[in-house]
């Protein structure tokens, strides 16, 4: 059989090497095909509700009533009534701590409670029980309890001690960023925690590795990408604080954070370039210390995640 007819056999069975494959087939090979449409819904949440208010936000900042372009961002660090870099210092000391105390306390909870006993449940609801307290009902309590008057005051007039001021300053607006970001931080970890395989650890007790042992060089290890992440997450929520700043904070002093100064830009000095500025530096602050936790994690540990959260 001559190669002419070899060749029009292929082309009518569609077996020669001219058959182009359907478009559908070639986005196939690149992984794009019909359930990527699953993102488009997503994809527009987060464009209508995250990406178009920043975008907006900055273009507002960049156009201020006078300074220039910049004129906003200046105002906010030189102002001497907006005490840009003050308000700042004050959030990174109430949001570092309150980070830092939040997944210190849970790594050890989450490493007692990984497993099945009896009363698991019972203790867990009872840790983050303060998840459905809200800001307003954790400051009233801390006022009840650590005020002038409250009871802890009140134990310490029994031995003529005190009052301890607590509350309506610096150390009020700590317990309470602790209070509500401590279950965040304890379930994520836990999470992290009992997705770590158990056999790792029999294993290296096999071989005479004491639970100091375990723990240093395999819980951690496998752990610190999720520390990483939980730190990032409760140190998000804790920088961002207003309403205990206010409620038992001193807004005025010691306690005047970022939001608070662009809260003032915006609601009482109708300076809306000047709140955008206060916002975006606040998410670039934001930004800085995110990644160098990331790389700092990238150093401590560069395998696979050992959790599931």
């Amino acid at each position: 059989m001559s190669a002419p007819v070899i060749d029009k056999q292929r082309q009518s069975t569609g077996g020669g090497s001219s058959h182009k494959p359907s478009l559908v087939h070639r986005m196939a090979e690149h992984g794009i095909d019909r359930t990527l449409l699953l993102l488009v819904p997503g994809l527009l949440f987060v464009i209508v509700l995250f990406v178009y208010p920043f975008l907006y936000g900055l273009n507002l900042s960049l156009h201020p009533n006078k300074g220039g372009m910049f004129g906003a961002y200046k105002a906010f660090f030189t102002d001497p009534e907006m005490r840009g870099w003050e308000s700042l210092w004050i959030t990174l000391k109430l949001s570092l701590p309150a980070a830092l105390i939040n997944v210190a306390a849970s790594i050890p909870l989450a490493y007692m409670m990984r497993g099945n006993f009896r009363g698991k449940r019972l203790l867990t609801t009872i840790l983050v029980v303060p998840i459905t307290l809200g800001t307003v009902l954790t400051a009233e309590g801390l006022l009840n309890f650590f005020g002038p008057r409250g009871w802890f005051n009140r134990f310490l007039g029994l031995f003529d001690l005190g009052p301890v001021q607590l509350v309506q300053n610096y150390w009020g607006v700590l317990w309470s960023l602790i209070i509500s970001g401590f279950p965040f931080a304890f379930l994520l970890i836990l999470s992290y925690m009992s997705g770590i395989d158990p056999s790792l650890e029999a294993a290296a007790k096999t071989l005479g590795a004491d639970w100091k042992q375990r723990f240093r060089r395999i819980i951690m290890p496998l752990l610190a990408p999720g520390l990483a992440t939980t730190f990032c997450l409760t140190f998000v929520l804790a920088f961002s604080v207003f309403p205990s700043a206010i409620l038992v904070g001193d807004p005025s002093g010691s306690t005047r954070v970022v939001a608070y100064v662009a809260y003032n830009a915006w609601g009482q000095m109708f300076d809306y370039p000047l709140a955008s500025a206060s916002a975006i530096v606040m998410g670039v602050v934001e930004m800085i210390v995110i990644a160098m936790v990331l790389m700092l994690r990238s150093t401590m540990y560069k395998g696979a995640t050992g959790g599931k959260g």
